[in-house]
């Protein structure tokens, strides 16, 4: 018996789609967490190095949720950065257990991985300077148009090339920042991305009155934490445990911190307020894309 138990184990452990979330986390001793470097205010590394964020908060609730149902309060936690391009894998390998960053939720994505209820709704605009000429999309066709590799925008952007043949020049960088920086030194003309991270930028730049975020939204986009497909128990205690904090008023306080106020230890202001699309999501939390 001891044997088949060591070879199901064995098993399970060498196709982490064999076994439960919980157990994995359980036989490791850890959970562990996938963030985001520079996906600010979602989730990021502050001054000191640490990983913060709106994203990261809400997902360190669940951590909690994981670390009561387990009976283990002292569980480790683990994390690992990770990027646009290789997120879902690190999901679907096993790697981590849990991802909560900047994910957009989709039917695509949807088809290797699972998605909680949304946390944050966006819509996909423009960063430019206020002198590029540049306010909406029809003001992009023979421009150098910057994005993020392996993002939603990427993909609107090719299919917009390729269907209204604007002969943009496509530059993408490997995460937010580095897209923003390739921006301001001239390598593009505008920056295209999710509203709320193209805030992030804008706090950051070192004169952001010479930016702005313009243009009408390509897509509405619903951005959840991701795990691994099939593990309704999983999926059932994240959902549980984000709907809580929506529906207590606990998650709008926790918006206010990183999108209304100076964000920690770096005196940024956002200053965006919560949309009417929020409000609806924080009073009926539900897992459903807009794509």
């Amino acid at each position: 018996m001891l044997c088949a138990a060591a070879a199901m184990s064995a098993a399970s452990l060498a196709n982490p789609a064999s076994e439960s979330t919980l157990e994995r986390i359980r036989e490791r001793g850890a959970i562990h967490l996938g963030h985001r470097e520079s996906s600010l205010p979602f989730s990021y590394r502050d001054e000191r190095g640490e990983v913060v964020g709106y994203s990261h908060e809400l997902a360190l609730r669940v951590v909690d949720a994981v670390r009561r149902q387990l009976g283990e309060p002292q569980l480790a936690l683990r994390l690992t950065p990770i990027t646009s391009q290789d997120r879902i894998e690190q999901i679907t390998s096993g790697a981590i257990d849990l991802e909560c960053g900047s994910t957009t939720h989709n039917s695509e994505r949807a088809r290797q991985v699972a998605f909680s209820s949304t946390i944050f709704i966006i819509g996909t605009r423009l960063l430019t300077r206020r002198d590029s000429g540049i306010h909406d999309f029809p003001d992009l066709p023979g421009r150098r148009v910057v994005t993020t590799a392996g993002t939603t925008s990427e993909g609107l952007l090719r299919r917009m090339n390729e269907e209204k043949q604007w002969r943009m020049t496509l530059v993408t960088a490997r995460d937010h920042a580095d897209s923003f920086q390739a921006l301001e030194s001239g390598h593009g003309e505008a920056f295209m991305l999710d509203d709320a991270l193209l805030y992030g930028e804008l706090a950051k730049a070192g004169d952001p009155v010479a930016w702005r975020v313009t243009g009408t939204p390509q897509s509405f986009e619903a951005y959840a934490c991701m795990m691994k497909r099939g593990d309704r128990d999983f999926k059932r205690l994240v959902d549980d445990t984000l709907a809580r904090l929506m529906r207590s008023g606990e998650a709008e306080r926790i918006y206010r911190k990183w999108f209304m106020s100076p964000l920690p230890g770096t005196g940024l202001n956002l200053d965006f307020p919560l949309s009417d699309s929020m409000k609806a999501l924080f009073r009926a939390p539900n897992d459903k894309p807009f794509q």
